[in-house]
């Protein structure tokens, strides 16, 4: 534990941490068809991510942390409507509580390695999802 303890100890000792996100280009609706457009359009979701870690594009808060707000996404030419994009970044809390499971699993494969501070994070997700 104490190897990747330290690797988590950074993220609180240096001025500038780097940001986490997570994307799920591969989300689908309730018909089978994937949510996002297609890889073409992956950088408007990074544009989005560089600017939060420049401070400028707006965020929503959510049960799994910071989402766009409505309009910080560009869909200059994009072929989703607005509906569509409040669909994609919705959290699906079903969907969230099974991967949270798994999460877990994997996490406790690792056994007294594991940090106690993932183990924390899982549970201010899962609390956050019950809300």
């Amino acid at each position: 534990a104490d190897y990747w303890q330290h690797w988590l100890d950074i993220g609180q000792d240096i001025a500038n941490p780097p940001g986490i996100f997570h994307v799920n280009w591969f989300r689908k609706d309730a018909t089978g068809s994937f949510m996002w457009p297609g890889f073409g359009e992956n950088m408007r979701v990074l544009e989005w991510i560089i600017g939060r870690c420049q401070g400028v594009a707006a965020a929503v808060d959510s049960p799994i942390g910071k989402l766009p707000a409505p309009g910080a996404l560009n869909r200059n030419g994009l072929a989703l409507e607005a509906n569509g994009l409040a669909d994609l970044l919705s959290v699906d809390v079903h969907a969230w509580k099974t991967e949270l499971e798994e999460i877990r699993k994997y996490l406790l494969s690792y056994g007294e390695r594991t940090p106690q501070a993932l183990l924390d994070e899982l549970d201010r997700v899962a609390r956050s999802l019950d809300t």
